[in-house]
């Protein structure tokens, strides 16, 4: 629970904007957490999809070739 002796004093959220985030938090949200081993590679939410994006290209192959295998 927050109350007001949480907050330091040297806090300055006095250029905060309200509401910044809203719009993209009622679209959906999608958490992911990423262990302490491997965040050192993947320090931001682009660089975790890029190595997303490039790991579903090459299950999608691995994928159509088993099927044209078992065809």
């Amino acid at each position: 629970m927050f109350n007001d002796y949480d907050m330091l004093e040297e806090y300055d959220l006095s250029k905060g904007v309200g509401g910044k985030y809203s719009e993209r938090y009622q679209e959906g949200t999608n958490v992911a957490v990423i262990y302490p081993d491997i965040v050192e590679f993947f320090p931001d939410h682009d660089s975790a999809n890029e190595a997303l994006r490039s790991l579903t290209k090459i299950m999608k192959k691995q994928s159509r070739k088993l099927a044209k295998q078992n065809s």
